[in-house]
């Protein structure tokens, strides 16, 4: 019999779980990941060594599924959440609800630890029903389960996110539209996130702590714009959207059964205050971790969106 740890990932089949399995596989974690389509998640195979990581068929309305996920586990990671809602999918039942019935699970058994990653800026007292949620499931979770450990990161930038890449595809258009260019965040690298996780198991007695995650750079909306860009080799105008004429917008694409590009209660967060580290908390520094320079990651991926692809002239 080995002694490897047994890791259960909620989420684990999204954009932070597919680099998490490959940093926690390499420490000889053993996986256990439920979702709703397994037979999608196939790809994450390819990340973990053979026998290293099993697929639940998991519903989150199926509280005896979770249950039977948790308690043979030594950790257990929440991954999981959403960026708008829609009629399936509300932020309070993703946010606050899973943490909260994984923490009330975990309790009941040995788990070791929890990490719920939650999101930089969450706050009770603001008007974002994003941010909202976030700090309501972040505060059911400590409530419920006294082994809980926060992540928070600013927003999260890799090959397959859906910002830095959404912002290269509208390079086809002459006119970039921002809504706030002089809002400032902290991006942090996706892998960067994935070993702060692996880092606030490891480390011992932190239980009940919050990390807040920046990848060490404050830019501006309108200057990561500009140095996404630069990397791809483009020249577009960058304009500023009125708020009052981003907010009617953003609530008449919630309307369209697509994915909207932006929505009201995402301009409230672009209204509030700055995504960025807010020193009251325990950050990567404390991880021992060294933020990666998100530029020249960035250019790993973005190369494809330059007009000659990996031949164009650098």
């Amino acid at each position: 019999m080995n002694n490897y740890p047994i890791t259960v990932i909620f989420g684990g089949g999204g954009f932070i779980g597919r680099y998490l399995t490959r940093v926690l596989t390499k420490k000889n974690h053993r996986l256990i990941i439920p979702t709703r389509a397994p037979f999608q998640k196939l790809h994450l195979k390819t990340q973990a060594p053979p026998g290293h990581l099993e697929f639940i068929n998991f519903n989150p309305g199926n509280f005896s599924a979770m249950k039977e996920s948790i308690e043979n586990a030594d950790y257990v990671i929440n991954l999981c959440g959403i960026l708008f809602e829609n009629r399936k999918q509300k932020f309070n039942s993703v946010h606050a609800g899973i943490p909260e019935s994984i923490a009330k699970i975990c309790s009941q058994s040995k788990v070791k630890k929890f990490i719920s990653v939650s999101a930089l800026g969450s706050s009770r007292d603001s008007k974002s029903k994003y941010q909202q949620s976030k700090f309501l499931g972040e505060e059911k979770a400590l409530n419920n389960f006294n082994k809980t450990v926060i992540i928070r990161p600013s927003v999260v930038v890799g090959n397959e996110d859906n910002f830095t890449n959404l912002f290269a595809k509208m390079s086809l258009s002459p006119i970039i539209p921002v809504v706030k260019k002089s809002y400032l965040f902290e991006p942090i690298f996706v892998n960067d996130v994935a070993k702060a996780i692996l880092k606030a198991i490891e480390t011992k007695n932190n239980e009940g702590k919050i990390y807040e995650l920046g990848g060490g750079r404050v830019i501006s909306f309108g200057d990561m714009i500009k140095l996404i860009l630069k990397i791809i080799g483009k020249k577009r105008i960058v304009a500023e959207v009125p708020m009052p004429l981003a907010k009617i917008q953003g609530s008449l694409l919630s309307l369209l059964p697509i994915d909207p590009v932006i929505t009201k209660d995402q301009c409230i967060i672009l209204s509030e205050k700055d995504n960025v580290v807010s020193g009251d908390h325990l950050t990567l520094e404390d991880l021992n971790i060294k933020p990666s320079d998100i530029e020249k990651e960035m250019e790993k991926w973005l190369w494809r969106y330059r007009s000659g692809g990996e031949f164009a002239k650098v």
